[in-house]
């Protein structure tokens, strides 16, 4: 058996055999990391919009301990509704884009949005006993988002219809 194990590593090992495969590697590798850092740096973009955004809502719509998130339930549900609205298009319009569903949705939307301020607030509730709040917001947050991704959906799919007849009407 371990001659078998060395007469293996040996062939796989060969020149003949890793010569192209070396040549081809390098070669894809660095074009391969590079391809994967734009992607990284369209995302990162995305974020920074996102996270000013989202801390612009949250100045805007300030929560009192205690008290229903509304900052934080804007910002989740208006997130839901547009990343529902924007991927739809974009996967639409742009099937093969590389760079825009990852700046938009993880980016974006990704840093807009937050599902930890969202579990942080429902334990905060908690915490001080508004257990009714708390299970309205979680309840609240996850039917309203629901529902905003799918009409979110389903206006692309509007727009993306009446383009489409508008392009056909010319």
């Amino acid at each position: 058996m371990p001659s078998e194990v060395n007469s293996e590593s040996s062939i796989a090992e060969s020149p003949a055999l890793t010569s192209g495969r070396r040549s081809f590697v390098s070669m894809r590798r660095p074009r391969a990391q590079r391809a994967q850092m734009v992607i990284v740096f369209a995302l990162g973009c995305g974020g920074v919009i996102g996270a000013i955004a989202r801390y612009a809502v949250s100045l805007a719509i300030p929560t009192q301990t205690g008290q229903f998130p509304w900052g934080t339930f804007v910002i989740n549900i208006s997130g839901s509704a547009v990343l529902g609205f924007l991927l739809l298009l974009l996967i639409e319009q742009f099937p093969k884009g590389r760079l825009v569903r990852p700046f938009v949705g993880s980016g974006i939307i990704g840093a807009y949005t937050t599902f930890s301020t969202f579990q942080v607030d429902t334990l905060l509730l908690i915490r001080h006993h508004e257990i009714g709040v708390a299970v309205t917001y979680m309840m609240g947050s996850l039917l309203a988002g629901l529902l905003a991704v799918w009409l979110g959906m389903k206006v692309a799919r509007l727009i993306i219809r009446v383009e489409r007849l508008l392009q056909g009407e010319t």
